[in-house]
């Protein structure tokens, strides 16, 4: 969730469970100790002005708990404020992870007003999934000890083991020096995607929430890339030179071949074949070998699990569509939060699982296109307010 002010040190306050007492159930002792924080920190007076200021808009005024609900709502406030941070401590960076945090403060007090549940059922309904739209972050190239970023979308090519040339929509074309004979690698937060030619002629497309390890050029023997999150790639043909992408728990071998490759932490990984043959292979087991239009799970244990799929709706991401074939909703909110930066917000209980969509969604800028699109096809409704999105079944 996007604040919007120049200072961001006042989302501390949003963070905390003592102060956000202190505004829905204001008592004597608490009044007492923001009095004597604000005279030892007087310099804070106007993040704590601030965050009261965001907490008002939302209009907490006349809803009435007893004493004993205030204090189990307020028990479960810090349990999903707990929770919720661990997830997103896996799935962002510090700054959009507080970001996150304040949106989920604000998500659970709003709703209390909308949907004017009791104190139990606000902060455990599975009638309804919150999301919010969290902070932007720069694509990172890093080459040797120098970093580069870029605010929007980019292509890079690789020139020999020299250069990169970057090209973005929004930016200037550029040439990086590139350091020799090391490692590269480039950074692709939420809400963004690259591709990027290696120095043999491979295409990837890297998708949000990813990174790549690669070479500034490929040795005679092999070539070889580290991934994590997930890619398209069209590898260079090379009889003399396999190309090998390392994930964090198996590694694929090609020769020239097309396919995607899936590995968030966190999720479950597989690998798509589009074209040719590749060979999978987890620590200490035989090499599974793909045929086209083969998908491999990989599980835990070092095994995988392969099935004959429509390849579809495994890389359309990279056409700029998402393609779903009875995909349960919450897996299809998993791609539409990688793909815009977004975070959604539901528990265990929640009333959506069993609830499927098929058919496509385009990715266009226009957020509201994207969730009306999943409306029609998942057979729900959604509400968009500033940066808040709520969902519910119909």
């Amino acid at each position: 969730m996007r604040l919007k002010t120049n200072n961001h040190s006042f989302i501390r306050f949003l963070k905390d469970e003592k102060f956000i007492e202190w505004k829905l159930f204001s008592t004597d002792e608490l009044n007492a100790y923001w009095k004597e924080y604000l005279q030892q920190h007087p310099d804070e007076k106007e993040d704590l002005l601030i965050a009261e200021k965001h907490l008002l808009k939302i209009n907490l005024s006349s809803y009435k708990m007893s004493s004993g609900k205030k204090q189990e709502a307020m028990k479960r406030l810090e349990q999903s404020l707990k929770t919720y941070h661990r997830k997103l401590k896996i799935r962002r960076f510090a700054y959009a992870a507080a970001a996150g945090v304040a949106a989920l403060i604000l998500s659970v007090l709003y709703i209390q007003k909308e949907m004017g549940h009791s104190g139990h059922e606000m902060f455990t309904s599975a009638d309804y999934i919150v999301g919010s739209e969290l902070e932007s972050e720069d694509i990172l190239f890093i080459t040797g000890n120098r970093t580069t970023s870029f605010h929007s979308n980019v292509d890079i090519q690789i020139d020999g083991d020299k250069t990169a040339q970057i090209r973005s929509k929004q930016e200037e074309e550029k040439l990086i020096s590139i350091e020799q004979h090391t490692m590269n690698k480039l950074i692709v937060p939420y809400g963004k995607r690259s591709k990027i030619i290696l120095s043999d002629g491979t295409q990837v497309w890297l998708n949000s929430g990813s990174s790549l390890e690669f070479p500034s050029a490929f040795s005679r023997n092999s070539r070889k890339v580290l991934l994590s999150g997930e890619m398209y790639i069209e590898v260079a043909t090379d009889k003399n030179s396999p190309f090998y992408v390392h994930t964090s728990g198996y590694n694929v071998k090609v020769y020239g071949t097309k396919f995607n490759v899936s590995s968030y932490p966190g999720s479950t990984s597989s690998v798509v074949l589009v074209e040719g043959i590749v060979g999978l292979q987890a620590a200490n087991k035989q090499e599974l070998v793909l045929s086209p239009r083969e998908q491999a799970i990989y599980s835990d244990n070092g095994t995988f699990q392969t099935q004959k799929v429509d390849v579809t709706p495994f890389i359309s991401w990279k056409e700029g569509y998402l393609s779903f074939e009875d995909t349960p909703v919450t897996e299809a909110l998993k791609q539409i939060e990688r793909y815009y930066n977004l975070s959604f917000n539901y528990g265990d209980n929640i009333s959506f699982q069993g609830l499927t969509c098929t058919g496509k969604i385009i990715l266009s800028d226009n957020l509201d296109n994207v969730m009306t699109t999943l409306s029609l096809i998942s057979d729900t409704k959604y509400k968009k307010e500033d940066k808040l999105i709520y969902i519910y079944k119909k």
